[in-house]
């Protein structure tokens, strides 16, 4: 019995010692070597200047001329950090609106709208994506944790992701 209780104290002291070490770090390569970690992103609305007339002239008169809301700008960050993480970092410093929803039933934040253009402002297949080094990862920004040297683009979509080369599958 004393043996057993000898045991189970350690085991709990050892569960107890092994908690208290905090999270482990996350470990993301500096693959440039500069000691810092960096991503670019870029906030396109492009696609929309094909398509001003299914707008109204409110929302048609937000879109830039160029179709870019904020171009290709290098941003620092932190081990661990989503995509989300950065966006909203960026946002808030350049001054640019935004509005997102937690997605709990997907476990990421879901963004509604960049510079006062929203969801359904192009119909009802437009809104915002994200894509990652070219690639439409298929999750919530939130859920995507950014690597060194990684591109990120939000673009709108007129056609869930047609008109940006991103199939959407259901």
């Amino acid at each position: 019995m004393k043996r057993t209780l000898c045991f189970i104290l350690a085991f709990v002291l050892t569960l107890t010692l092994y908690g208290c070490g905090g999270a482990d770090a996350v470990n993301v390569p500096d693959t440039n070597g500069d000691g810092k970690l960096t991503c670019t992103m870029e906030i396109r609305c492009d696609t929309l200047l094909d398509h001003l007339d299914a707008m109204t002239a409110e929302k048609a008169a937000l879109v830039p001329q160029n179709g870019q809301l904020l171009a290709q700008t290098q941003v620092e960050f932190e081990a661990g950090d989503s995509v989300f993480d950065m966006f909203r970092r960026v946002l808030r410093q350049q001054k640019i609106h935004f509005e997102y929803t937690d997605a709990q039933i997907y476990g990421s934040v879901y963004i509604e709208g960049i510079g006062n253009l929203y969801e359904f402002d192009c119909g009802p297949q437009s809104g915002w994506m994200f894509s990652v080094n070219g690639v439409y990862p298929g999750l919530g920004c939130s859920g995507y944790t950014l690597a060194d040297g990684d591109a990120i683009v939000f673009s709108y979509t007129c056609d869930l992701g047609a008109d940006l080369g991103a199939d959407y599958e259901e």
